[in-house]
């Protein structure tokens, strides 16, 4: 057989493996357009895609797995690679694909545009979706909710509302949702938004006289991601339109996924009938990610930097670097530059260095004295009574909650921590770490409290 010929064969097998593999629809959207060219060896296999939108997103769900297929048809490795498709060639497009091209420029699209265009401007990153998410206890509730939504919008849990501290992965999680309906559904209306550029669409409406476009937009979506809807604090207008575009999405089956700083009936200067309708499907939790979860995201997001972190140079940045992924992504290019600048392997010995102003930073911020004074203020207590036997429960709640906070925030062993609070066994210190840890999960207002607490202490 012709070199050329195998080439082709072992594309069209690739092709015919996906199309058994995929859903109809998926594989009509974004394989059936794609073309290949195959080097003569078979070693290499060059993928032509559309646009770049289209390319971000077969990299991200289908590049790996057809480097696998082209793997065990050949019988070696194939170095499979993704290429944009020169205007001029006859691409094979799929019915969407001219809707697709809309979603390249990624910025919200403003009032004065073609409403019928900028409706599908979904401004989703394509890169954050459910396989580049790590999963964990702190996230795992949200993230099965998330999960169903996508596969079922419209039904349960609707409207979702997560809520959590700073860069714990809620807008990840809503990016994900759009981003795993649109492969399933890809013709979905689908819009990612911060609550903060509804409030100027708003503005900018009433300025324009162009209500008509604003609804045309926002009540025919199929799926409405709003980030950070504590923005709409003592915004009556921005209030009103929202409650009706809700109530619009709602009626039409569509589903809507919001993210806050806090829970609903947290949230401060929003219309009670609102925070009703928040508060009226699922409201689920991100807390900050626990130690095993902070470690994997640092090597999984090392490796995406084409760099190897040694699992024991994560545990020592993830035990010091506890507050958010946002923050071990600083760590992360930190200690990167800082090896590859100095063309250093990575090391703890690298780590501390490259990271020594946040550490030291850290190690002036909290101790477990600073976190008992926070804690005895935010309570209307004493200090003094943190390490005192006195045992009322507005007494014994607080320390509680400082020793649990203590454990989590220090490097102080239970023994230490014990003696800091009045001489106290270990044993003790344990029981109110469990115990708060465990009530922390069940009691939202007690959560909504440790989040205060913990974002306090971490300035």
């Amino acid at each position: 057989m012709p070199n050329d010929g195998a080439g082709d064969s072992l594309w069209q097998a690739c092709v015919d493996q996906l199309a058994q593999e995929l859903s109809e629809q998926q594989f009509n959207t974004w394989i059936k357009p794609l073309t290949a060219q195959v080097t003569d060896d078979l070693s290499r296999m060059t993928v032509f895609v559309a646009n770049r939108f289209k390319l971000d997103w077969i990299r991200a769900q289908y590049a790996g797995k057809i480097a696998a297929m082209a793997e065990k048809i050949y019988g070696q490795p194939v170095s499979v690679e993704l290429a944009l498709a020169a205007r001029e060639a006859p691409v094979r497009q799929s019915p969407m694909a001219a809707l697709v091209e809309t979603d390249v420029p990624r910025e919200v699209a403003g009032l004065g545009e073609d409403p019928a265009l900028a409706a599908f401007k979904n401004r989703l990153n394509s890169g954050l979706t459910f396989d580049t998410l790590v999963e964990g206890t702190a996230n795992r509730m949200a993230r099965a909710a998330a999960m169903h939504v996508s596969g079922m919008p419209g039904h349960l849990y609707n409207p979702l509302f997560i809520y959590g501290g700073v860069g714990l992965g809620k807008t990840h999680l809503m990016h994900a949702v759009g981003n795993r309906l649109l492969a399933d559904k890809p013709d979905s209306k689908v819009l990612y938004i911060h609550a903060e550029q509804f409030v100027s669409d708003v503005v900018k409406a009433y300025q324009r006289k162009t209500f008509d476009e604003f609804k045309e937009r926002y009540h025919s979506l199929d799926l409405l991601l709003i980030d950070d809807v504590q923005f709409f604090a003592n915004k009556d207008r921005t209030q009103e339109e929202f409650f009706n575009a809700f109530e619009a999405l709602l009626a039409k089956k569509s589903h809507i996924v919001m993210t806050s700083d806090t829970y609903p009936k947290g949230l401060a200067d929003i219309h009670e009938r609102l925070v009703s309708r928040f508060d009226s499907g699922l409201t689920v939790a991100i807390e900050p990610p626990e130690l095993e979860m902070r470690v994997a995201i640092l090597i999984n997001k090392a490796r995406a930097e084409s760099a190897e972190m040694p699992e024991e140079v994560a545990f020592f940045v993830a035990k010091n670097v506890r507050s958010n992924v946002r923050e071990l992504e600083g760590a992360l290019r930190k200690i990167l530059a800082y090896s590859r600048f100095n063309q250093k392997e990575i090391s703890i010995a690298l780590a501390r260095e490259a990271l020594r102003d946040l550490l030291s930073i850290q190690n002036r911020q909290i101790s477990v004295e600073n976190i008992q004074k926070t804690v005895a203020d935010y309570y209307k207590i004493k200090v003094a009574d943190m390490y005192s036997k006195k045992r009322p429960a507005s007494i014994a709640r607080p320390r509680q909650i400082a020793m649990y906070l203590a454990k989590e925030l220090t490097q102080k062993s239970l023994p230490e921590i014990g003696e800091l609070f009045g001489g106290r066994d270990h044993t003790t210190v344990l029981h109110a770490v469990r115990k708060i840890s465990g009530e922390r999960q069940q009691l939202t207002e007690l959560n909504q409290q440790l989040h205060v607490l913990e974002q306090t202490l971490k300035g």
